[in-house]
């Protein structure tokens, strides 16, 4: 076992201290035999500090900091740790117990440390049985510069512990950029694309995002820091992508990302629409006015952009927020002893 490669399983964790056991066990969980895992707990104000303790032992340490935020957690854990291979997992998800197994064989097949693993994903709530697996174009072996241009073009992503990142890679993509209250992950990710050879899609290896409530939904709503924060990403995206291959089929994908982005920005209350226009002018093309479902366009019409926003941003939570509940139940249910 000493000949294997040490994985370090990284979790930062915030408030957490509803998930933070099962996401611990799911590392634990894991059947890659050599592994650390390092618990972060970021200043929070629940028990999450107090949970995570629990489970400290010769292979897991816990850790805790002034809050500073996922991306200074996450450094702060890496600079803790010490494995050949880094596995990132955010404090409500959990792993299949063979994700890391899985990829790690395939990382021995390609020997090359230069070799970037993705495996597939899924969103659950509560429950993680029967989920649905819907496949993307990024479920593939691909190219950096392919993988970043289906991502922009077809406004995919994969999820943070989708990755097994080697410490060759990790070293050279560098820090977590702690300026990004959001997207900072794909931020990251696309630095670590840059320092790699290819990427390599393992099947059979699986990540479960959840989805637990309004925080898990990923959305900038209209608070200005964190749309400050998604314009440095998509900045970064484009610069990236433009330093691997700067070409007509490039360009497009940076502007259908601009595009598909844009109406997050709507209403421009923060000043920041000239910014993406500017960038569209950049990349030779200009934004288009985004086009909204018939849900939600009668309400542009009527009562202008705000409202139309609002509903966009206010519907589907509330739509997500009864499954949530609705799935939570369930789960109680089934963990409820027999009689």
């Amino acid at each position: 076992m000493g000949s294997k490669p040490l994985v370090s399983i990284l979790i930062p964790a915030y408030n957490a201290e509803e998930w933070i056991s099962e996401t611990v066990r799911s590392a634990l969980a894991q059947t890659w035999p050599r592994k650390e895992i390092i618990v972060v707990d970021d200043g929070s104000k629940d028990a999450t500090l107090a949970i995570s303790r629990r489970f400290e032992s010769v292979n897991v340490k816990v850790v805790t900091q002034s809050n500073a935020g996922a991306a200074a957690a996450r450094n702060t854990a890496l600079s803790l740790s010490q494995g050949d291979y880094i596995q990132w997992l955010d404090a409500d998800d959990l792993l299949s117990p063979n994700k890391i197994e899985c990829q790690m064989l395939a990382a021995e097949r390609a020997a090359s440390r230069r070799v970037l693993l993705s495996s597939g994903w899924v969103h659950f709530h509560h429950r993680t049985k029967n989920v649905r697996i819907v496949p993307t174009a990024l479920w593939h072996d691909l190219s950096p510069t392919e993988w970043l241009v289906r991502k922009m073009s077809d406004n995919l992503h994969m999820q943070t512990g989708t990755w097994l990142v080697s410490r060759e890679l990790t070293i050279e993509a560098g820090a977590w950029d702690t300026r990004l209250l959001l997207d900072n992950d794909g931020e990251y990710f696309c630095r670590v694309l840059l320092a790699s050879e290819r990427i390599k899609f393992v099947p059979g290896a699986m990540t479960y995002y959840r989805r637990a409530g309004f925080s898990s939904l990923s959305n900038a709503g209209t608070s200005r820091s964190k749309l400050e924060a998604r314009l440095i990403s998509m900045r970064l995206h484009i610069q990236y992508l433009l330093s691997l291959e700067d070409s007509s089929r490039t360009r497009s994908a940076c502007l259908t990302y601009l595009n598909n982005w844009y109406v997050h920005f709507l209403p421009d209350r923060h000043g920041l629409v000239a910014q993406l226009e500017q960038l569209a002018v950049e990349l030779g093309g200009a934004l288009k006015e985004p086009q909204l479902s018939w849900k939600y366009d009668w309400l542009r019409h009527l009562w202008g952009w705000p409202a139309a926003r609002r509903a966009q941003l206010l519907l589907p939570r509330l739509r997500w927020t009864g499954i949530i509940q609705w799935d939570k139940l369930l789960n109680r249910l089934e963990k409820r002893p027999s009689p």
